[in-house]
């Protein structure tokens, strides 16, 4: 997985997401992002009005922070838009 492009990723990723899910459905983002409350408040922004449920919960050193949203989406080209967002912030993980 680590030498395919994103391209490749995300049709693959779309492909799973048709296939074991019936849309519109409630999906499970997880994200790891050093604990600077810039990066945090960018990831929230990108959730804001979509009536997202978002838990934080920093590393044992505090150093880092797991991300977890919980949202209603209406299509895996809508679940794919938001990973695309978030992969625009600088050094999030997208687990």
């Amino acid at each position: 997985m680590e030498n395919q492009s994103p391209e490749d990723f995300y049709k693959h990723l779309r492909k799973q997401l048709e296939e074991t899910s019936t849309w519109p459905s409630n999906y499970l983002y997880k994200f790891i992002v050093k604990s600077e409350p810039e990066k945090i408040k960018s990831i929230h922004e990108i959730f804001d009005n979509t009536g997202a449920v978002i838990q934080l919960k920093k590393s044992k050193n505090a150093k880092y922070t797991s991300v977890s949203i919980s949202v209603d989406m209406k299509n895996p080209d809508a679940v794919i838009e938001k990973y695309q967002e978030v992969g625009k912030v600088e050094g999030v993980i997208s687990l």
